[in-house]
């Protein structure tokens, strides 16, 4: 049986409030062997794990991710929205998520949000910090905004890349193969069986998104996907773990 990536989606997001350090952390206690986050850029430049480019939901407070310096981000408290036993948790950078997942047989899919804010400079940015802890191998980075992904790819061709897409696309595995991306991060109900085996014969994976239900997680797994993003890596690899006896 070919192995899956289990990608914990924000983390554990199920068990602990997204994008935080506790939600990594407790990704790799799950079995996770991939982390998806969401990358972001304070006012003073600083890249920054946050799903929202708003505030309001996560931190508590109003206004916008791209307003607030690095020094106020990170003493906003982005856990207790989830439960109480979660206050005190930061807006973490992406060099503390580096810092815990480096040379280690981890996936790191990073999300650049630059759909709504067109954050400039992030491609640079991300791409600079890979080079800096040389993580070329371990990144791929996603997004909503393709352009974004030709661009990193222009500037960093080693770096993976892969398309995230909401709705059925027309042979996405030629769309991906003409934006030079390694990756199909399709939602889960724009995957089709025929299509990820189309992708995988030019050598593109397809990691659908976000699968929580266990059904839904077999399913996946029966049209032949590479990996699967969830909020729920424990569910996913003991389900693995069942397949593989």
């Amino acid at each position: 049986m070919n192995k899956i990536e289990i990608i914990a989606h924000r983390g554990a997001s199920a068990t602990c409030p997204e994008n935080t350090m506790s939600a990594f952390e407790r990704a790799l206690e799950l079995g996770a062997t991939g982390i998806e986050t969401d990358v972001q850029m304070s006012a003073d430049g600083r890249l920054v794990l946050i799903h929202d480019e708003t505030l309001q939901r996560t931190a508590g407070r109003v206004g916008w991710v791209k307003d607030c310096t690095y020094d106020t981000l990170r003493t906003l408290d982005a856990g207790s929205w989830f439960h109480a036993d979660f206050a005190g948790e930061s807006i973490p950078s992406l060099e503390i998520l580096f810092n815990l997942v480096h040379g280690k047989r981890i996936l790191l899919n990073l999300e650049l949000k630059n759909g709504i804010v067109p954050y400039k400079g992030m491609e640079e940015k991300v791409v600079q910090m890979i080079r800096e802890w040389k993580m070329e191998q371990q990144v791929v980075l996603s997004s909503f905004n393709h352009a974004s992904l030709v661009k990193c790819k222009r500037i960093a061709p080693d770096i993976r890349t892969a398309l995230l897409y909401m709705e059925k696309l027309y042979r996405p595995h030629d769309y991906a193969a003409k934006l030079e991306a390694s990756a199909l991060h399709p939602y889960k109900l724009a995957v089709a069986k025929e299509e990820v085996a189309a992708a995988l014969a030019q050598g593109i994976v397809t990691y659908p998104f976000t699968v929580n239900d266990p059904g839904e997680m077999q399913m996946m797994i029966d049209m032949g996907v590479q990996g699967i993003i969830t909020d729920f890596p424990d569910v996913l690899a003991s389900l693995m773990t069942v397949r593989a006896h």
